[in-house]
């Protein structure tokens, strides 16, 4: 036994046959084809380049961009630099992002807890809408919305649906009062943050309070309360500095106020409702999740079944759906880049035009790798946090 035991420590192991250097080889060996790989796509695009007389760069983007873009959320004409017209683009992609999630995150918590009510009605309804919506195609969506829907069914500007003689609904979008703020409008800005300020310290001060004593308190009606009130507040002691400047019908269209596009209409009705459906999906896993003697519990100690709901259930149900609510998020700012196929300008509409009049397709491509990639990576950011301030702590 002695001799074996020495002939196996005197033994040599290959190279081949030890996982450490395996492990090292593979790591060296992929790193480099990847390496090969990018070197060759950059002498390639290098060369095709060379061939039609083109250079890589960015100065393009001091040029004048010529062109106008019906949907700005700040000064742009068409004496703009390129760059201000990527910048608009971005900005209504961003815009039109926010507004789908938020909307899109409602509706999907109400359809979500629609599927799991004892009301078959309600129920039946939310299986409906889940499967309905979820298995048709978004971009088909789109183009329902926005052709079918808002152009052939809303009225023209002449009979213009008028919503309590302040806004006018037609087939050329929505035009709403436009507020214009004067001198002094910074006092009711200030009052604004001083309203969020004071409501995260109350509910700091709220949360600390019934962890200690037990007892409720009326949160949400008083953060209501101060979120109107302080910026009000704030306006009144600037005399009010805000005018309306509402919109007026004539002949054949309308004068003043703010318009909100067709295509921007269309492109958020699609997206709300689309994703709804896989929020939807993903509360009602949440909360089936939720052990049910959770809820017995809650029922012994005499709670109803909204506040059980709003107080027991959902706040475990939200450890579950907010992993597959990032991917939802992510998707949804992804899929708003579908806005070109109905011309609505966001950044890869803005971008294409800017492509097919400068020709610099790769700096093009280039901008709207890097600026999805921010945008996700930043709403990643966002959700993680707030999944590891939602997390159970062991104790």
């Amino acid at each position: 036994m002695t001799e074996v035991a020495d002939l196996q420590k005197g033994a040599k192991i290959s190279n081949l046959n030890d996982p450490k250097v395996r492990a090292v080889f593979s790591q060296v060996a992929v790193v480099a084809i990847l390496l090969f790989l990018v070197v060759a796509i950059i002498q390639n695009a290098s060369s095709n380049l060379s061939r039609m007389n083109q250079d890589f760069g960015f100065a393009f983007l001091s040029k004048s961009a010529g062109f106008d873009i019906f949907q700005v959320l700040f000064p742009y004409s068409s004496a703009s630099s390129y760059g201000t017209a990527l910048i608009v683009g971005l900005f209504n992609t961003i815009l039109i992002s926010v507004l789908s999630i938020v909307a899109a995150t409602v509706l999907g918590l109400l359809i979500g807890i629609m599927r799991l009510s004892r009301n078959w009605l309600a129920s039946r309804f939310a299986v409906a809408y889940i499967e309905f919506f979820r298995n048709v195609p978004l971009l088909l969506q789109i183009f329902v919305w926005y052709t079918a829907v808002i152009i052939q069914m809303l009225p023209a500007p002449r009979e213009a649906w008028s919503l309590f003689g302040l806004s006018y609904l037609s087939n050329r979008g929505l035009v709403v009062p436009h507020p214009s703020f004067g001198s002094g409008s910074w006092m009711g800005i200030a009052g604004i943050v001083a309203a969020i300020t004071a409501i995260w310290s109350l509910r700091r001060w709220v949360a600390i309070r019934q962890a200690r004593t037990g007892e409720p308190f009326p949160v949400a009606i008083v953060s209501v309360v101060v979120l109107i009130l302080l910026p009000m507040v704030g306006f009144a002691i600037a005399g009010f500095p805000v005018n309306w400047d509402v919109p007026a019908k004539t002949t054949f269209s309308f004068s003043g106020g703010m318009v909100i596009s067709p295509e921007l209409m269309a492109l958020f009705l699609a997206l709300s409702i689309y994703m709804a459906t896989y929020i939807a999906e993903a509360v009602r896993a949440g909360i089936q999740a939720v052990s049910h003697g959770q809820i017995e519990a809650a029922q012994a100690l005499g709670l109803r079944g909204g506040a059980t709901l709003r107080l027991i259930v959902l706040p475990q149900a939200l450890r579950v759906i907010i992993p597959p609510l990032a991917s939802i998020y992510l998707g949804t700012t992804k899929s708003s880049s579908l806005a070109v196929a109905i011309g609505y300008p966001d950044l890869v509409a803005v971008g294409g035009t800017v492509l097919n009049q400068t020709g610099k397709a790769i700096e093009i491509v280039v901008i709207w790798m890097a600026v999805y990639l921010a945008l996700s990576l930043f709403t990643s950011l966002l959700m993680n946090w707030f999944n590891a301030r939602m997390k159970l702590v062991e104790r």
